[in-house]
């Protein structure tokens, strides 16, 4: 039985993880932090495990986190980068549903996120966690991190057409949309009921966070410069995540439809739909699966690769299972069985 604790347990993903792990039955929750709610049930404060879990809040630097196998830091950014390593140094595995990893440089990674990255070691032993393109890195990982939600669906989208070398790097565009869980449980007036219900808005047009991971993984798959612009935008929904890849085909008569379906015939948790058949976002809800479909436009070499994701589950703490299950030699879909829910 693998002991796991989670750091940060009050968020959205915080909380998904622990109701993800407490139907794993290889895995036991030892323990789960929040300064502010220290000494407090977890099942007062979240009625939802109501009857199924007796956890209690401590505190980050709890001892009981030392006893653990693996630690998920579902964490702002900047928690995970000072608390990883003396967890490390013990043997105990990381996971860290933050992005205090994902971006290998260091300066860059600064320049994004407003302060100074202090652990380049740990940076540079970090391990980006997207099993489609590095399950065996994984396998190995002391220190994994996460991908973000639009990263994860738009780097699924683009995968087998990057690898194959079937479209132009140069005019990648990827039109996002996301519910407002993805903004996190703060208090935050631009995410009150009144601001964001009846509306449909864009934001970090000019720069997102999410930009530099997408572009450097997309190059590291395709080993050159990618120019990619990302837009995300804001829908009134709670959960759920659609990319929509616009991309120029090399050659307009390529049938890419083979491509997908060789690329992700054996990935337990990515689906290529049929043709004329789109993905909706309440296909995916509450699960770890990722649908995507293909159309080429008429009479040119137009491709659109539509791609979702529950952005609390695959694009957070699902894949962070995923995740933990390849890093301990699991059964990959374990604890991740559960098909979206309908209506």
């Amino acid at each position: 039985m693998i002991k796991a604790g989670i750091i940060g347990g009050t968020g959205y993903t915080g909380i998904e993880l622990l109701r993800l792990l407490h139907n794993h039955e290889g895995v036991e929750v030892v323990a789960i932090s929040s300064r502010s709610l220290n000494t407090q049930r977890v099942d007062t404060v979240f009625a939802s495990l109501a009857g199924q879990s007796d956890l209690i809040f401590s505190l980050p630097d709890d001892d009981i986190l030392n006893t653990c196998d693996v630690i998920f830091f579902a964490t702002p950014h900047g928690v995970a980068m000072e608390g990883a390593g003396a967890f490390i140094e013990k043997g105990i595995k990381v996971i860290d549903l933050g992005a205090d990893f994902r971006i290998t440089d260091a300066v860059e990674w600064s320049k994004w996120y407003g302060m100074q990255h202090t652990q380049a070691k740990l940076l540079d032993s970090a391990v980006y966690g997207l099993p489609e393109t590095n399950r065996e890195q994984i396998k190995k990982a002391m220190l994994l991190a996460n991908p973000g939600c639009y990263p994860t669906a738009v780097q699924l989208a683009l995968k087998p057409l990057i690898t194959n070398k079937l479209i132009s790097l140069s005019g990648i565009v990827a039109d996002c949309k996301s519910g407002v869980s993805g903004a996190g449980r703060g208090a935050n007036q631009a995410m009150l009921l009144c601001e964001t219900s009846e509306s449909l808005k864009s934001y970090g047009v000019s720069g997102h966070r999410h930009h530099p991971e997408i572009k450097q993984a997309l190059e590291i798959l395709a080993g050159e410069t990618v120019n990619f612009t990302f837009v995300p935008h804001l829908v009134p929904m709670i959960r759920g995540m659609q990319a929509t890849v616009y991309v120029d085909l090399l050659d307009e008569n390529t049938d890419v439809r083979p491509y997908f379906v060789d690329t992700y015939s054996d990935e337990p948790f990515v689906t290529i739909l049929n043709d004329g058949t789109y993905p909706e976002t309440r296909n995916v809800k509450s699960s770890n699966f990722c649908q995507i479909s293909v159309q080429k436009i008429p009479n040119s070499n137009k491709l659109v690769i539509m791609s979702v994701i529950d952005n609390l589950v695959k694009g957070a703490s699902g894949q962070a299972v995923q995740n933990m299950n390849i890093m301990f030699g699991l059964d990959e879909k374990s604890g991740l069985s559960s098909i979206g829910l309908l209506p």
